[in-house]
């Protein structure tokens, strides 16, 4: 026999909007304050630590990140930024160590070991394994909670102790850490990022790392995105032409962009474009206007793109100004092509 339907239990009502967003800034302030210290503590201990992590990727070897619970949780993001930024690195977790992962680390190896209390027994003892074995230890934890306070056993034994600080989490907003797990997210960072720098990672190298996805499509040069380019299948038109002129010129490729590239004769300089829209408006206002010169509609140094760029500066160029057509030109201002909105479109980077 079939239960009788059971109706789902009402919803409390809404709480006041005002009061929610309230406390969403006070949580965000709180996390504000923990960044603010944060970077007012940084001192050479920082650099040395970024020292030891570039040291180690110049070696061959690997950025292994360890912490427990919601530690592990932010060493796993901070291993994925390590790695993504040209730092080899991987996430350890300190239980599972001691049962035959510590066959992963290697003498070039250098471990990055979290702990806000500096206490935990797992990390604390993969520490002194890795100690005992030679292999560099930055510690990261809160530090201590006064001056004369004796180190934590997982400070004791890092090569390089870096401190978050003793971040007071509001205890009337969550009992769960938040403040805290913000500032050792954003130190592993700042970590990654120098050490990327000292290695002089470039966005090339960024690149092949990335090549999948909206991401590395905005890190391609603009110039792989062309589908009009000059010499192929464009062919700049001479601004001493007049429109009816310049119409035909432009018409001699089998496909065309919506935008003629206007150049000087003399010096095959980019100076003016004129488009498909610019077009329309001429005709509608004034159709003798065809046999009067295009110098004097086109639209003058228009704003355009170095053939040195990437795809991500003519997506905030079409987000800033609405552009539509963005000449693309080289290191003399003569054009090398024609990057057209719809191109960012299919590359599902911009939104029509």
């Amino acid at each position: 026999m079939t239960a009788p339907h059971q109706p789902a239990p009402a919803l409390p009502p809404p709480p006041d909007p005002g009061v929610e967003l309230a406390l969403a800034r006070r949580v965000l302030q709180e996390e504000s304050r923990a960044l603010e210290g944060l970077g007012s503590r940084l001192d050479a201990r920082f650099c040395a630590a970024v020292g030891l992590l570039a040291q180690s990727a110049r070696r061959g070897g690997t950025v292994l990140v360890s912490g427990l619970g919601k530690s592990g949780l932010i060493g796993g993001k901070i291993s994925a930024t390590l790695a993504s930024l040209g730092v080899p690195s991987h996430f350890i977790h300190p239980s599972e160590a001691a049962h035959g992962d510590l066959g992963n680390f290697r003498s070039t190896d250098v471990c990055i070991a979290l702990s806000y209390s500096g206490e935990t027994d797992e990390v604390v003892n993969l520490a002194a394994v890795l100690r005992q074995d030679g292999i560099p230890v930055i510690s990261m934890t809160a530090g201590p909670n006064r001056p004369d306070a004796p180190p934590a056993g997982l400070e004791r034994l890092a090569d390089v102790a870096l401190h978050i600080g003793r971040v007071e989490e509001a205890a009337d907003l969550s009992p769960a850490p938040m403040a805290g797990t913000t500032a050792m997210l954003a130190l592993g960072d700042a970590l990654a990022l120098c050490a990327s720098r000292r290695l002089d990672f470039t966005h090339d190298d960024f690149l092949k790392r990335h090549p999948g996805g909206s991401l590395g499509g905005l890190m391609k040069p603009v110039t792989d995105a062309l589908r009009f380019k000059v010499g192929v299948n464009l062919e700049p038109v001479p601004d001493d032409l007049t429109v009816g002129e310049a119409l035909k010129a432009g018409e001699r490729t089998l496909r065309r962009p919506g935008a003629m590239l206007l150049i000087d004769r003399a010096s095959g300089r980019l100076i003016g474009i004129f488009t498909d829209a610019d077009l329309r408006r001429l005709v509608l206002r004034d159709p003798a206007a065809l046999a009067g010169p295009v110098a004097a509609v086109m639209t003058r140094n228009p704003s355009t793109l170095s053939h040195t760029a990437r795809v991500r500066d003519a997506v905030r160029m079409v987000a800033e100004f609405r552009r539509d057509e963005i000449p693309v030109v080289d290191d003399a201002g003569k054009p090398v092509g024609v990057l057209d909105v719809q191109d960012l479109i299919a590359m599902r980077l911009v939104k029509e």
